[in-house]
C-alpha cells in the first residue's frame, strides 16, 4: 500500500475532511442567510449568488469521487443528447438503488456545469438536516411529506416559482419515492399486481403524481427528460464511507433524452409514459446485468479542476488556524484545555458519522413498507 492511499484510510485524515466540509458549510450557511436581503432588490441576482455558493459546498462532495477516491463515471448516450448537456432546462429520472446515486448524478452536472444550480423534489425532514437541508432551503428546493393530498399546493408553488430560473437546472426526481430494498420491492410488485400493471424485476412501482406535476408546471421551462440509468461494474454497492475511504469505483450511466413535447399533457396518459419508461429501464438494466454493459456510444466527460482547487482553498483557510489552536491548546499544558478540545473533536466526529448516515441505505426511511399500500 502506498502512502497516499495509506492515508485515505486514515480516521484522522477522514475526520479533517469533513471539518473542512461542515465549517465551511455553516459558514455557506450564515452567508446565505445575509443574501436574503438580495431577494426583494434583485431575485435573479439572489439566486446566481446562492447558485455559487451551493457549488462551493457541493463541489467538495463531487472532489472525494473524483479525486479522492478517482472513480470513473461512464455514460452511455448518443452525440446528440450529450451535446445538449449543460445547455437546457431538464428533469432528470434517476433510479434510486444506491448510496451514492445523488454523488454520481452531481458528478455529471459538475462537469456540464450545472452542479450549483441543480434542484431535487426532496423529503421534508431533510430541510431540517444542517448544511444539506440548509443550502436546499436557500436554493429554493421543492420539499414535500410524501403524502400528495398534504403536498399538492406546495409542490405546485414551489415548481412554479422556479419558471423564471435564470442558470440552467436539472431537476432530480427518484419516481420511486425511496430507495430500492427487497422488502420495499416485494410489496411494491404486490401493488402492481393489484393494479394490473407489469411487474419490475430491479425498480420499484414509479410514483406519477409527481412526475406528471413537474411535468406540467415546468412546460415552458424544462426542453426535456433525461431518464438516467446507473449501475456499477462488477456488482459493486458503493457507499460514502467507501469513497471516503479512497475505494475507486466504476459507475456507468445510460442516458436517453425525450424531449418534452412527447410526453402527453394529459394527466392519466402522462403517468402511463411513466410506467412504460421504468419497464424499459427494467430492460436495460437487465441488459447490463448481462451483457455488463449499456447500449450506445460511450462518453467520458473529462473531470474539471475546479472541484479540487475549491477544497484546497477551504482546507488552507480552516486547518491552519485549527493546526495553530490545537498546538497551542496540548502546549498550554491545562487539562481543562485539552479535555475540551478533544470533546469538540468528538463532537465534530460524531456529526459527520451522522451526516453520511444520511446516505446510507440500511438507515433509510421506510417510506414504502407500507404506503406503496396505499393509493396513489
Amino acid at each position: 500500500m502506498g502512502f497516499i492511499a495509506f492515508l485515505k484510510t486514515q480516521f484522522i485524515v477522514h475526520l479533517l475532511i469533513g471539518f473542512v466540509f461542515v465549517v465551511s458549510g455553516l459558514i455557506i450557511n450564515f452567508i446565505q442567510l445575509c443574501t436574503l436581503v438580495l431577494w426583494p432588490i434583485n431575485k435573479q441576482f439572489y439566486r446566481r449568488v446562492n447558485c455559487r455558493l451551493a457549488y462551493s459546498l457541493w463541489s467538495q462532495l463531487v472532489m472525494l469521487l473524483e479525486w479522492w477516491s478517482g472513480t470513473e463515471c461512464t455514460l452511455f448516450s448518443d452525440e446528440a443528447t450529450v451535446n445538449t448537456f449543460g445547455k437546457e432546462h431538464v428533469i432528470i429520472i434517476l433510479n434510486h438503488n444506491f448510496e451514492i446515486d445523488f454523488l454520481c448524478g452531481w458528478t455529471m452536472t459538475e462537469r456540464f456545469g450545472v452542479l450549483g444550480s441543480s434542484k431535487v423534489l426532496a423529503k421534508r425532514e431533510l430541510l431540517y438536516v444542517p448544511l444539506i437541508g440548509w443550502t436546499w432551503y436557500f436554493l429554493e428546493i421543492v420539499f414535500c411529506k410524501r403524502k400528495w393530498e398534504e403536498d399538492r399546493d406546495t409542490v405546485i408553488e414551489g415548481l412554479k416559482r422556479l419558471a423564471d430560473y435564470p442558470e440552467y437546472m436539472w431537476f432530480l426526481l427518484y419516481c420511486e419515492g425511496t430507495r430500492f430494498t427487497e422488502t420495499k420491492h416485494r410489496i411494491s410488485m404486490e401493488v402492481a399486481e393489484s393494479k394490473g400493471l407489469p411487474k419490475l424485476k430491479y425498480h420499484l412501482l414509479p410514483r406519477t403524481k409527481g412526475f406528471t406535476t413537474a411535468v406540467q408546471c415546468l412546460r415552458g421551462t424544462v426542453s426535456a427528460v433525461y431518464d438516467v440509468t446507473l449501475n456499477f461494474r462488477g456488482n459493486k454497492n458503493p457507499s460514502l464511507l467507501g469513497i471516503l475511504y479512497g475505494k475507486k469505483y466504476e459507475a456507468d450511466m445510460c442516458v436517453r433524452r425525450f424531449p418534452l413535447e412527447d410526453i402527453p399533457q394529459d394527466e392519466k396518459e402522462a403517468a402511463n409514459w411513466l410506467h412504460k419508461l421504468y419497464q424499459e429501464k427494467d430492460a436495460l438494466q437487465e441488459m447490463y446485468n448481462q451483457e455488463g454493459i449499456f447500449p450506445g456510444q460511450q462518453f467520458k466527460p473529462p473531470r474539471r479542476p475546479w472541484t479540487l482547487l475549491n477544497f484546497l482553498f477551504w482546507a488552507t483557510v480552516l486547518l491552519s488556524p485549527l493546526f495553530t489552536f490545537g498546538f497551542g491548546v496540548f502546549a498550554s499544558g491545562s487539562p481543562l484545555l485539552i479535555l475540551a478540545f478533544l470533546g469538540f473533536v468528538g463532537a465534530a466526529s460524531f456529526g459527520v458519522r451522522r451526516l453520511i448516515g444520511v446516505t446510507e441505505i440500511e438507515k433509510g426511511s421506510s417510506y414504502g413498507n407500507q404506503e406503496f399500500k396505499k393509493k396513489e
